[in-house]
């Protein structure tokens, strides 16, 4: 993440409205290497929490597409596993083959995973399962996401990850938590030298965690 420049640290207003000291934005894993190797990451957490037995990935527009795409190519790669794809659309088209979901046509019961970027308030998790019902009554086998933020959702002391898995009954898991980060970079150095995450960060992010973490 930090060598791909999708862990940044700074000064971010976040989707939830809240002022945050880091913030994930996969759209720096933008080529074929960061792709293949991020791929293999969902694919072990896939594998780890939800096992072998699903039909489909869905990746909600627009970054989860590319992550979709790259978490089935490392499961047909690194488990043998040939699992279909589906994407949505933001807008809905009228023409060609219709509809708002491009990819596998999801079948009732089928079970779909859905694979997504960073979630905070649980809000994008909510809108995909919507969707995936809206086309078929598909059982929802789990959600992944890159990054647990381990922050309180906007209406609960629980974090999002927690909220959706009691609200909804589904699996939910990340590829690593801010745990992780902050115990990893944390006054380490790079290849250059750089600190990774200096005092100040930290101190920001523990003040960030003390606000809104969640218990």
């Amino acid at each position: 993440m930090v060598n791909a420049g999708a862990l940044q640290f700074g000064d971010f207003t976040l989707r939830s409205g809240r002022k945050a000291p880091f913030f994930m934005n996969t759209g720096h894993f933008d080529t074929g290497v960061k792709l293949r190797r991020l791929g293999h990451f969902y694919a072990q957490a896939v594998v780890n929490l939800i096992g072998p037995h699903f039909h489909c990935l869905f990746g909600p527009a627009y970054k989860g597409i590319s992550l979709a795409s790259a978490t089935a190519i490392a499961l047909a790669e690194n488990y043998d596993l040939d699992v279909a794809v589906t994407f949505n659309r933001k807008e809905a088209k009228d023409h060609g083959e219709g509809g708002n979901l491009i990819g596998c046509k999801l079948q009732n019961g089928e079970r779909v995973v859905i694979i997504d970027d960073v979630t905070t308030s649980g809000t994008s998790v909510r809108e995909s399962i919507e969707i995936l019902r809206v086309a078929a009554k598909v059982e929802v086998a789990g959600v992944i996401v890159s990054v647990d933020r381990q922050e309180r959702s906007l209406d609960s002391d629980k974090s999002a990850l927690s909220a959706l898995r009691d609200e909804l009954g589904i699996k939910v898991g990340a590829i690593v938590t801010l745990d992780d980060i902050v115990d990893h970079l944390h006054n380490r150095v790079d290849e250059e030298n750089h600190i990774m995450m200096d005092d100040a960060v930290f101190a920001a992010i523990q003040a960030y965690r003390a606000k809104y973490g969640a218990k």
